[in-house]
C-alpha cells in the first residue's frame, strides 16, 4: 500500500511539473511576442517621428516623404494587447515559481534558526500564498463573469475585455491548483519528513 501511495504521489507530482512548465513555456511564448510587438510599435513610432520632424524635412524633404509614405506608425492598440497578455504571463509563471520554490525569499531573519522551523514558517507561507491565489482566482472569474455580460470592449481595437480576463483567469486556476498541491505538500513534508516536492530551483529557503 505505501509503495503505491509513493507510486500515486510521484504520478500526481510528474503531472503538476508538466502543468506548471506547459505554462511556462506558453507565459514564454506570449511575452516574447509581446517584446517583439513592443519594438515594432516603437521603431514605428520612431520612425514617423522623424518622418515628421523639422530636422528631416530640412536636410532631405524626400526622405522624410519615403518614410511617411510607408505608412510607419505605434502599432494600433499596443498598450491594449501588451496590458492583455502581460496579465495572462504573470500568472502563467507563477505555477513553475510555486512548485520549484523560485520566488525571491529573505532569510535574514530566519537563516540562523532550526531547519525544522524554518520548513514550518515555509509551509504556513505557502498556505498564505495559496489563499491569496485562490482570491485572486475566484476574482477573476467574478470580473470574467462581469465583463462577459456586459459586453465591454476595449477602446483602439474594440476586443472583448472578457477575452483578456478569460485568459488571466485560465493561468491563475493552473496557478491555483499547483499551489493547492504544493500547500498539501509541504504540510505532509513537514509532517511525514519525507520529500513531496521537487528541491528548489530558486532562491535558497
Amino acid at each position: 500500500m505505501a509503495r503505491r501511495t509513493l507510486g500515486e504521489g510521484k504520478n500526481v507530482l510528474r503531472f503538476m511539473t508538466g502543468l506548471a512548465r506547459g505554462m511556462a513555456l506558453t507565459g514564454g511564448l506570449v511575452l516574447v511576442v509581446l517584446v517583439i510587438l513592443t519594438c515594432v510599435s516603437v521603431v514605428g513610432r520612431g520612425l514617423s517621428t522623424l518622418g515628421h520632424s523639422d530636422f528631416l524635412q530640412g536636410m532631405s524633404q524626400s526622405l522624410a516623404d519615403l518614410i511617411l509614405a510607408t505608412g510607419t506608425g505605434p502599432v494600433n492598440g499596443d498598450f491594449e494587447i501588451v496590458e492583455a497578455g502581460i496579465a495572462f504571463t504573470i500568472f502563467s509563471f507563477l505555477p513553475i515559481c510555486q512548485l520549484f520554490g523560485a520566488h525571491a525569499t529573505v532569510d535574514v531573519f530566519t537563516s540562523f534558526l532550526s531547519r525544522r522551523t524554518n520548513a514550518f514558517i515555509i509551509t504556513f507561507w505557502e498556505i498564505v500564498f495559496t489563499g491569496i491565489v485562490l482570491l485572486i482566482t475566484w476574482r477573476l472569474f467574478y470580473g470574467l463573469e462581469d465583463k462577459f455580460g456586459n459586453g465591454e470592449t476595449s477602446l483602439l481595437l474594440q476586443f472583448p475585455i472578457w477575452w483578456a480576463y478569460l485568459a488571466a483567469f485560465i493561468a491563475a486556476l493552473v496557478a491555483a491548483i499547483v499551489a493547492v498541491y504544493c500547500a498539501v505538500g509541504r504540510v505532509m513534508e513537514l509532517t511525514t519528513d519525507q520529500r513531496w516536492l521537487p528541491r528548489s530551483e530558486g532562491a535558497a529557503h
